[in-house]
């Protein structure tokens, strides 16, 4: 390893955790824990087991019924979405597709309810639940099938900071290691045990990899930082098992070989964050820069703009708005991937969509975090997002963004309702181009923004979105409002997009919600 990413690893282990100390008891972690000598095999969460056995053992066609049982006996939405949370990560402890995108679908569905009239608040939750319910049925539901048990702490060595040892156990693909590691390492503040997962987390860069703790964390300030152990061991079992076994493929190279050597060049090992504010000219020409950069060249241009004493707010913007040309300028799917995401869509797993959620997760890990693992996020997040335009093939630099001319020369001007009636008719006729020359034209008018939220919010509630609705709804909503008025529009044309390419796929569950809601 080299001397200075030793340096910043360590940096980020802050408080030395050494084996003086001795094993802690499962029971020490977090208050509620189970003894890990005496503990049943099973994890459990106390007076909310109940709730979250229910949860984990009850087929989906039953489970809206229930649901709504429980809000009119005195439940709230909090709870639930607790619940559910719990027994996702019970299960399959971030191992499962599926079940891992549902899981950072549940903080996105809490803020989208808050967003809504109070009698339609529990739609966005029960949708994830009911998704929920399917992966856990589907995967057995029951006792045998759960992924995280109750273990005992491991013994770390002296002179080491967890990070190093949580990082090395991750890098040997040992899962049992890595969960014993992390669980010795949870017993001090959640801040700091997330601060020594990230490096474990920056060793590769798949937007699965950065999103789930990103979404976990945002997660924990909804239903209680008791379960950041939980949350957080999720991330440590999806980074040991999908983790390249050649440490020059893909983008390891990212935090092996980019990262320290520009934390040297640049000498940002233990500098202070800078706070410089950027103008508008600055955000723009930075966020060009990491979009139409080789992904060596994107993460150098970050790390200079932190030597220079840029703030991380505006080296984020810039990156939230390079990863957003991707939705913007796609050409769309040159194949059908299935039938819920045919030729020229966008939406689901689509490279923009996939990208600009990986950015937004940088972008927020680096709020949350410490300052050296700021400037690692940031770094690394323009590396990927550089990576993602090149990594699927499609000349995105000569691709126009939407939307594009024809498109916008057939929207004239138009009171806000005829243009929002407009950008619906668009979007239920899957018509992305005119959906998003309609918003445009919108926004450059000068109306207010929440009618058109209100409207995509209706969609990214009501459609299926191939697992991806709720979190891209929340990325963009987080980046309008992160966004100076110059350039924050681009996120809702680029949201009208990913709504009219999804539209037409009622999510399961919307329907007999609505019903049983009697909305």
């Amino acid at each position: 390893m080299q001397p200075n990413r030793r340096a910043f690893l360590t940096d980020v282990g802050r408080g030395m955790l050494i084996a003086s100390v001795g094993p802690v008891l499962a029971a020490d972690l977090f208050p509620g824990r189970a003894r890990a000598d005496d503990a049943p095999e099973r994890l459990s969460f106390g007076k909310l087991e109940p709730l979250v056995a229910l949860m984990q053992e009850t087929a989906p066609d039953k489970l809206l019924p229930l649901l709504v049982e429980r809000l009119r006996n005195g439940a709230d939405l909090t709870q639930l979405t607790t619940v559910a949370a719990l027994a996702n990560a019970r299960a399959f402890g971030g191992e499962d597709y599926t079940a891992f995108h549902t899981m950072m679908a549940i903080a996105p569905a809490y803020h989208m309810s808050k967003e809504l009239p109070e009698e339609r608040r529990p739609l966005p939750i029960f949708k994830v639940l009911y998704r929920n319910s399917t992966c856990l049925q589907g995967h057995g539901g029951g006792h045998d099938h759960d992924a995280l048990r109750p273990i005992k702490p491991a013994e770390l060595p002296a002179g080491k900071s967890g990070a190093d040892v949580l990082r090395e156990a991750v890098d040997r693909k040992d899962i049992g290691g890595a969960d014993q590691i992390f669980v010795a390492i949870s017993r001090g503040k959640p801040e700091d045990a997330f601060n020594q997962l990230l490096p474990s987390v920056q060793e590769e860069l798949d937007v699965h990899r950065v999103v789930l703790p990103a979404r976990a964390w945002d997660l924990l300030g909804i239903i209680g930082m008791e379960h950041a152990q939980t949350l957080l061991r999720q991330s440590v079992h999806y980074c040991a098992k999908n983790l390249s076994a050649n440490p020059e493929a893909n983008t390891r190279p990212a935090a092996h070989v980019v990262l320290p050597k520009l934390l040297d060049q640049y000498k940002l090992v233990g500098r202070t964050l800078g706070t410089k504010p950027a103008e508008d000219a600055w955000i723009d020409q930075m966020s060009k820069t990491i979009f139409s950069s080789t992904p060596e060249q994107a993460a150098d241009a970050v790390a200079a703009a932190f030597a220079e004493g840029m703030s991380p707010d505006a080296i984020g913007e810039s990156l939230a708005l390079a990863a957003n040309q991707l939705v913007l300028r796609d050409n769309g799917r040159p194949k059908a991937a299935n039938d819920a995401k045919p030729i020229g869509s966008v939406h689901g797993d689509g490279i923009g969509v996939h990208a600009c959620d990986s950015a937004n997760a940088w972008r927020n890990m680096a709020r949350y975090s410490d300052p050296a693992n700021a400037v690692a996020c940031l770094i690394l997040g323009a590396y990927q997002c550089a990576f993602d335009r090149t990594d699927r093939g499609g000349d995105f630099l000569k691709w126009e963004p939407y939307p594009r001319a024809e498109a916008r020369e057939k929207v004239k001007a138009g009171d806000a309702g005829a243009l929002l009636a407009g950008a619906e008719a668009a979007i239920k006729n899957k018509d992305q181009a005119t959906a998003c020359a309609l918003i445009q034209r919108y926004g450059e008018e000068g109306h207010p923004e929440r009618p058109v939220f209100d409207l995509l919010l209706r969609f990214a509630v009501s459609e299926d979105g191939a697992l991806h609705a709720e979190k891209y709804y929340r990325t963009t909503s987080e980046e309008f409002a992160a966004t100076r008025p110059a350039f924050r529009w681009r996120q809702l044309v680029a949201l009208a997009r990913v709504t009219a390419s999804e539209y037409g796929r009622p999510a399961p569950g919307y329907a007999e919600a609505c019903k049983l809601l009697n909305v």
